[in-house]
This record gives C-alpha cells, sequence and structure tokens, in this order.
C-alpha cells in the first residue's frame, strides 16, 4: 500500500453544539412517529464527510442501533444523550471507508456475514434470530452491515499498513513472559471495560464528557448491559467481546484503574477513571487470587554429605563453570568423585526450598547455579527452561500475537486521529 492521498487543509467547520437538540428533536419524531406518518418526514443531510452526505435517516437508524444493542426504549433526553455518539461514529466510518476506497479493498459480503454470525453466537443465538430482533427494533440490517464492513476494513488498512513495520523480538516476549511470572501469585480480576478517548483539539474533553454522561444515563436504565455499551462505545480492543478483559492480573491492570478496582467490590461500577489518552469505566465481575504456578525444568548434580571429600567443592565448581546446557550434564559432572546426576523434570517454582529458589530464580536457561550447601549435600541444579501454567496461561506465540496486536491497536487510533484532523467535516443545522 502506498501513502495516502493527502486531502485538503483540515476543517471542522462546525461541532456539535446547540443544533443537537434540534436534531434529537426531529430523530425524537422520526423514532417515535406511527410508520405512516414517519414515512411522510422528509430526510436531510446531518453531516457531510470529504463531499460525502450522511443523512439524518443514517443518524436515525445508528441511533436506533445503538438503542437496540443497550436494550433500552427510547426518549427524548436519551436520544440528545445518543447523538453525539451515533454522528461520530457515522463521520469515522465514512473517513475508514473512504480510506479503504482510496486503496481499491473491497469488503466481501461473505466476511460481513461471517463477522455477524460469529456476533449472534457470542449472544446466544442465530443470524437469523439477530436479523428479526433487528427488524422488530426498526434497525435496518445494512446499518449493522455497514458498521461491520468498516470494523473489517479497518482492521486490514491498520494491517497491511503497519504490520510489516511491526518487529516484536524474543526479548519483547521474554520481557512480557517475565511479568507474568512476576504476577503469578498477585490477584486477578475479570472486568468489562469502556475507555472513552478524548478527541484532539479544542472540544475534545466536552465530547468524551458528553459521552460519558450518555453511558451512565444508560446504565441508570433497569436491564442495559454494560457490554452492549461497551461494544458501541469503548475504544478499546475488548469492545468487540463487550469490554470483557477475561481474568488479568494486577501487573497488566493500568495503574489508575487497579488503585480503583482493588477497593471495588464485585458487581459494582467504578466513576470515570482518568487514564492517558482519556476515561476509563469498569465493572468488577469477579478477583480472585493468582492461580499461575512457574514450573521449572531442572538438572541436579549431588554429592552427598557422606561422599563429600575437601576436593568435592573445588570439582563440582569447575565442572558447573563447564556447563552450558542441558544436553550432557551427566558427562560434564563425571570428573566429580561420589556426584549423583539426577533431571528433576518439571517441577513447581512454589515447591522448591527457598534456598533453591534464590539461586535459581535469576538464570537463564542452559545456566547453572553456584554450589549450594544444602541439607543433602553439595548441589549445583541446572535451568533447562520454565513455563507457566494454570488457567488462561498463554503461549509465546499468543503473548507474541497480544503484543502485535496492541500496536497495531495503538497505530491505527493514532492513523484514525491524523485521517479526522485531515478531512472535510461539515455537520449541519437542521431547521
Amino acid at each position: 500500500m502506498g501513502i495516502l492521498r493527502q486531502t485538503q487543509n483540515t476543517m471542522v467547520k462546525r461541532m456539535l453544539s446547540t443544533h443537537l437538540l434540534r436534531l434529537a428533536a426531529i430523530l425524537a419524531a422520526l423514532l417515535m412517529a406511527a410508520p405512516a406518518a414517519r414515512a411522510q418526514i422528509v430526510e436531510g443531510i446531518a453531516a457531510v464527510v470529504n463531499d460525502e452526505p450522511i443523512t439524518t435517516l443514517d443518524v436515525r437508524d445508528r441511533m436506533r442501533l445503538i438503542l437496540f444493542s443497550a436494550g433500552v426504549e427510547p426518549s427524548e433526553d436519551i436520544l440528545a444523550q445518543v447523538l453525539d455518539q451515533a454522528l461520530r461514529g457515522l463521520i469515522e466510518e465514512s473517513i475508514q471507508l473512504q480510506t479503504a476506497d482510496q486503496f481499491d479493498l473491497e469488503v466481501e459480503e461473505r466476511e460481513i456475514d461471517d463477522a455477524l454470525s460469529n456476533l449472534a453466537q457470542s449472544s446466544g443465538e442465530s443470524f437469523e434470530a439477530l436479523q428479526r430482533d433487528l427488524a422488530e427494533a426498526g434497525v435496518p440490517i445494512g446499518t449493522l452491515r455497514r458498521q461491520v464492513r468498516a470494523e473489517i476494513a479497518w482492521q486490514i488498512l491498520t494491517s497491511g499498513r503497519f504490520r510489516q513495520r511491526i518487529r516484536v523480538s524474543d526479548r519483547q516476549i521474554e520481557t512480557a513472559m517475565e511479568r507474568l511470572v512476576a504476577s503469578a501469585q498477585q490477584q486477578q480480576f475479570r472486568m468489562l471495560e469502556v475507555l472513552i478517548e478524548t478527541p484532539s483539539g479544542s472540544g475534545g474533553e466536552e465530547q468524551a464528557a458528553n459521552t460519558i454522561r450518555t453511558i451512565y444515563a444508560l446504565l441508570d436504565q433497569e436491564d442495559v448491559p454494560f457490554q452492549a455499551l461497551a461494544q458501541q462505545f469503548s475504544a478499546a480492543p475488548s469492545a468487540t467481546v463487550g469490554g470483557d478483559t477475561g481474568y488479568v492480573t494486577a501487573a497488566s491492570v493500568r495503574p489508575q484503574v487497579l488503585e480503583v478496582v482493588q477497593q471495588m467490590p464485585p458487581g459494582s461500577i467504578s466513576n470515570p477513571i482518568r487514564v492517558p489518552g482519556g476515561h476509563m469505566i469498569v465493572a468488577l465481575i469477579d478477583r480472585r487470587e493468582g492461580r499461575v504456578i512457574e514450573q521449572l525444568n531442572l538438572y541436579q548434580a549431588t554429592v552427598p554429605n557422606s561422599r563429600i571429600t575437601d576436593a568435592s567443592r573445588p570439582a563440582m565448581t569447575r565442572a558447573a563453570s563447564r556447563l552450558s546446557g542441558c544436553d550432557d550434564v551427566s558427562g560434564v559432572m563425571s570428573g566429580v568423585e561420589g556426584v549423583i546426576v539426577s533431571n528433576l523434570g518439571s517441577v513447581a517454582v512454589n515447591a522448591l526450598v527457598p534456598q533453591i529458589r534464590d539461586a535459581v530464580r535469576g538464570l537463564e536457561p542452559g545456566q547453572a547455579t553456584s554450589v549450594l550447601e544444602t541439607g543433602a549435600g553439595l548441589q549445583v541444579f541446572v535451568l533447562c527452561g520454565r513455563e507457566l501454567t494454570g488457567p488462561g496461561v498463554p503461549t509465546t506465540q499468543e503473548v507474541e500475537r497480544q503484543l502485535i496486536d496492541q500496536q497495531l491497536s495503538l497505530l491505527g487510533r493514532r492513523w484514525l486521529r491524523d485521517l479526522r484532523r485531515e478531512a472535510t467535516v461539515d455537520i449541519r443545522d437542521i431547521q
């Protein structure tokens, strides 16, 4: 893919202000009118994005989709709050789809069907049932298909633009795994999260504040699932799964969020938490003590107390210095009189006595400890490898994928912000 064609100088002529309430009133009439009366209302232009119009019909249908996903009944107050999110979402999607057109990227209908089927299954229903539910709520299936099309296109564009630039080194993977090791015994939290980004430029804080007020207003209504709000409002990668983080360790939670969730009882929802680039709202589902265990693959060389001589320690020290792996521990140690070499296999780190655990803690695979005086005699331990076991422990491949996805998500958000600044967006006043 080449460099994107640059648009003319950025001009956002009007931000959402007093006309929101007028537009909300029109949309309220559209949403609440009887079908026959609704058909007589002439649709207008709500916004123009790089010469592409967004109609009031588009905004109305997106609002209905948001309300349907959240499971709430429309009212004039709620409509005014949801309008901001609907219009901004449509503007972003227009930019994403226009960018896809520039690169001649076409999302196949089959891909959209598969994504919608997965979405339905995650809610415990079939694709056909989802279509029926949307129709009953007055939401055209095309509204949801457009949203999914933009999401798929943006994922492909982001991967195509940035994937080859991302390099995840073995050291980065090792560091991530080491953090998992370090947090193996920490508390774990399962949360639902919504990340509200603060748009750059003037008015960004107010837009974020409006979105936050909308979310809490919807949460105040009965039977509004947090997951549905995360899908519609969150900028976090977890939005696709309803904001569900799964069980995460304390070390992997943002410090600002961790400080709050440690004090929250399960089942509660936080106030907005300021984080770099925006705010987060979290619902704590559960907390549990760490169940991840570090497993070490070890060889052990021992000269029992009954066989120790004056030459034993120097001989073991010389032999240990020649060890460079686990392939021939017995051969290297064969010159030490009375030594017994054992392959301990996989041993849980918390099963080791503190003296041995501390000695092997800083070793790299293939390295040996110094000679230790233990209750068994003189001992040397060789670390052959380490791994984590327990519920939800990722493989190194999964950790690598997570690191790549994190970088792609960050770069994609930055790119979209740049495109928004470069776009010509005209938000119309509706009379």
